[in-house]
């Protein structure tokens, strides 16, 4: 901390910080305490009753970026301590941590590194107004003026900024266009990701934590969604902190700042950041003693659930029927006059961008697949399928190509409702569903290489395999279509509950809130861990409004446009085979279909555990062969309007689309037969000076250090939506699919209640992967190992725009 920063930060004010810390985190604690009780309840029941709802269609695997980076390369990072920008190597893991190292050297021969970023809570900014705007919406009355020098000098047009409210900021600098949008893409997977941060699969802490902070949030007045709802349980809790805490020291400090408006707002920066830190180390202290306590009383608590389940279930029916004679009445009238209304509107505004933003993931799975193919059929057959399939099986984790699949959720707009149900930002929505997308990707793309794998052991020759490819790719879209459709109305409906939620219960507090504690009675004091009056109140008010948002999303799978399934569609696992074959051994196409003789397997296992194979390479590019849009579209135009059967899921009307497939099928058959050879397309390689991929040979060579220049996928057509069978079919569009007319599974069972609509979206769908890399579960000084490349000299380094320049410090700069 700098002689300025521990000025204005002097003990009296470090005293303050940390007594204000240990307030808000006794308070969580009782909170959370009170929810792992309840959590544990639920848990322990939705155990022993099962879960019903629909299965789904498509195969997942668990660690899908095992000895994995996401990119590695070059660029200019501005050093605040000495005001110089230094270019820096940088490498982002399969936990989505940023690494910089001093160079590439260093990097190689395993010094620690100089930053390890979890990027939790960031903004990507591109350009330095949106960057100033910011930063003086941050700290009000230092506006700076137009004519007076900017807070930060780039050296190239191409700046990249991750700007936190609370934490340090840090700017990057490259030298292409190209580059900052490949960057940009790489930085927003890692905030998406980091940002998801508390593990999906946690059925007990999860939901324990983020209702305490709901709860917690709710018990200070603040009703509505939480933007800063991001991170790892520590970060979540200095964020909640830091939102007390930062308006108390602006009016203590922010007076006393001197100099002009640019240096008191890069003075208030380093003192929030320097706050931030003082609040980190404090609740990462005491956060593990708060969850071992816990864990600690975990045996007995579930042994009195199980013991008593049939009385806990009782009890808490007969309280929840009490708060619902008296809060009912009041919530419906609420209902029908604040939020029926608004509730279509709510929904069209979520399921639009949605909808295209899934049949652009549908499109670009099936572009890949049938560019595949269409190589596979000019050029040498089985030779090149592990390169291919070593590719597409990480196509859910490029960045770039599946940038323009999360941009269709940009076009999501709440600003009309945002006012009217105090919704903060968007982008909790927006990130939710891009993460839904990324993991429907890699389920079809894992399903997809599995039923391949499963062909390849008949001894296929090219023309078969080709047939193969394609019935496959028919089969798994057809699982894609009503896996999708299935996760999107789960999506639609969480998200209407999240919005709401929150207006009811504020709008319901004056009236009911106060009533509240007359029936704490009700409960039997042994059972007053796990039945709690405030959590059976809210399932009351989530009741009043969930058959207006069950009937509004089944009202919305009618409309062919929004491209889902019918409630009346319900598909049972017509493939049971596919789930135990997806059980195996995970596949590894680059080293089971090598074209490199293995001499010594165990030799080249411990060679690979070494390497750093990163899912962004700078040589894929486009494909030698692509499958031209207007040859395999030409014929949609022909189709006969009546072949549409009104029960299939309606779906696109593109070379994407299951109708489309006969079509590709037989152009395919076409190619083989003609034997007709397409000319290699010839890639443009741009000389950059960053960018650094590292790649994994099939045999013993070294690591090359290229040049990262990633292109965005070109933008689809425009989407069409028509609902397309195989010619005669009668039923649904998949095979093995039951027809069965039912409504609609209710989720009334209290064994797993619906999530409460101030319960985050954000904490399901995060991506575990076990392994040596920097971990972003802490984010002070932890950081692993890193598996070291093969050595190769680094290129001459870019040139730095001062002479001179110097690091200051030789430690390592972590991030929180």
């Amino acid at each position: 901390m700098g002689d300025v920063v521990s000025a204005h930060l002097d003990e009296s004010r470090r005293l303050h910080v940390a007594e204000k810390t240990r307030k808000v985190l006794g308070e969580f604690c009782q909170f959370y305490e009170e929810q792992y009780g309840v959590a544990l309840f639920n848990s322990v029941r939705y155990e022993i009753e099962g879960n019903g709802g629909p299965q789904s269609q498509l195969l997942r695997r668990k660690v899908p970026l095992e000895d994995r980076t996401i990119i590695s390369g070059n660029f200019f990072q501005y050093i605040e301590e000495n005001k110089k920008w230094r270019n820096r190597f940088s490498i982002v893991p399969h936990n989505y941590g940023l690494v910089l190292y001093e160079n590439k050297l260093a990097y190689d021969r395993g010094i620690q590194p100089r930053v390890a970023l979890n990027s939790a809570g960031y903004k990507i900014l591109t350009s330095l107004d949106q960057y100033l705007d910011l930063v003086n919406s941050s700290l009000p009355g230092t506006a700076s003026k137009s004519s007076s020098a900017p807070i930060l000098k780039c050296p190239t047009q191409f700046p990249l900024i991750l700007w936190h409210p609370y934490s340090r900021h840090y700017y990057f600098c490259v030298m292409t266009g190209k580059e900052q949008d490949k960057w940009q893409a790489v930085f927003q997977d890692c905030v998406r990701h980091c940002n998801n941060g508390i593990p999906e699969d946690s059925k007990l802490e999860a939901p324990a934590f983020t209702d305490a902070v709901r709860m917690y949030r709710q018990s200070k007045e603040q009703y509505g969604t939480w933007d800063m709802l991001c991170g790892n349980e520590v970060q979540i809790l200095c964020n909640l902190v830091m939102e007390e805490l930062v308006p108390e020291l602006k009016n203590m400090i922010a007076p006393k700042l001197k100099g002009k408006a640019q240096e008191r707002q890069r003075l208030w920066i380093q003192i929030s950041d320097a706050v931030y830190r003082l609040v980190y180390d404090q609740i990462k202290t005491h956060y593990d003693d708060m969850v071992t306590k816990c864990t600690l009383e975990r045996p007995r608590m579930e042994s009195t659930i199980r013991t008593d389940m049939d009385q806990i279930i009782t009890s808490k029916e007969h309280l929840a029927s009490k708060i619902r004679a008296f809060v009912l009445p009041k919530a419906e009238v609420c209902v029908r006059n604040h939020v029926q209304p608004y509730i279509p509107s709510i929904l069209e505004a979520l399921m639009t961008p949605t909808s295209q933003g899934f049949a652009e993931v549908r499109e670009v799975f099936f572009k890949e697949v049938t560019d595949m193919n269409m190589n596979i059929i000019n050029e040498s057959g089985m030779e090149n399928l592990g390169e291919y399939m070593e590719k597409l099986s990480q196509l859910a984790f490029h960045p770039v190509k599946m940038q323009s699949c999360y941009e269709k959720m940009d076009q999501l707009k709440l600003e009309g409702l945002q006012q009217r149900f105090d919704v903060s930002s968007a982008s909790v929505f927006k990130q939710r569903a891009q993460i839904l997308m990324r993991q429907q990707m890699d389920d079809a793309v894992h399903t997809f290489g599995t039923l391949l794998h499963q062909e390849l052991g008949k001894m296929l020759g090219k023309e078969e395999l080709c047939k193969s490819i394609q019935r496959i790719l028919e089969r798994v879209l057809k699982k894609y279509d009503y896996d999708s459709s299935t996760v999107r109305k789960k999506f639609f409906r969480e998200a209407l509950l999240q919005i709401t939620i929150p207006f009811l219960l504020k709008k319901l507090a004056p009236t009911c809130k106060g009533e509240l504690p007359k029936f704490q009675e009700l409960i039997f004091e042994d059972f007053d861990k796990f039945i709690l009056v405030e959590n059976t109140y809210e399932e009351v008010v989530l009741q009043s409004v969930m058959k207006d948002i069950m009937q509004a999303v089944k009202e919305a799978a009618v409309q062919r446009k929004h491209n889902l399934y019918r409630d009346s569609m319900v598909m049972h696992n017509s493939d049971p085979n596919l789930h135990l074959l997806g059980e195996g051994a995970p596949i590894d196409w680059g080293e089971e279909f090598s074209s490199q003789p293995d001499s010594d397997p165990a030799a080249e296992k411990r060679r690979r555990a070494r390497q750093v194979v990163s899912v962004i390479q700078d040589d894929e590019g486009a494909l030698p062969y692509k499958a031209e849009t207007g040859v395999l579209t030409h014929q949609l135009s022909q189709e006969e309007p009546g072949s549409e059967e009104p029960e299939a899921c309606p779906t696109l009307a593109d070379p994407g689309s299951p109708g489309s497939v006969q079509e590709i099928r037989g152009v395919l058959v076409k190619e083989i037969s003609v034997e007709t050879q397409v000319p290699a397309e010839e890639e443009a390689k741009d000389q950059l000076t960053n960018g650094s991929l590292v790649l994994q040979s099939g045999g013993s060579e070294e690591l090359e250090v290229e040049g990262a220049a990633e292109e965005a996928e070109e933008g689809p057509a425009p989407l069409k939506h028509s609902a397309q069978h195989e010619p005669g079919a009668t039923g649904p569009a998949n095979p093995g699919v039951e027809e069965q007319e039912a409504e609609p599974a209710v989720p009334t069972s209290p064994a797993e209640p619906p999530a409460l609509a101030a319960a985050p979206l954000l904490v399901e769908g995060a991506v575990e992967a076990n392994h040596h890399k920097p971990n972003d579960k802490e984010t002070g000084e932890e950081v692993s190992t890193q598996v070291h490349a093969e050595k190769r000299e680094p290129g001459p380094p870019a040139p730095e725009p001062g002479e001179g320049t110097t690091e200051t410090s030789e430690g390592v700069q972590t991030q929180f």
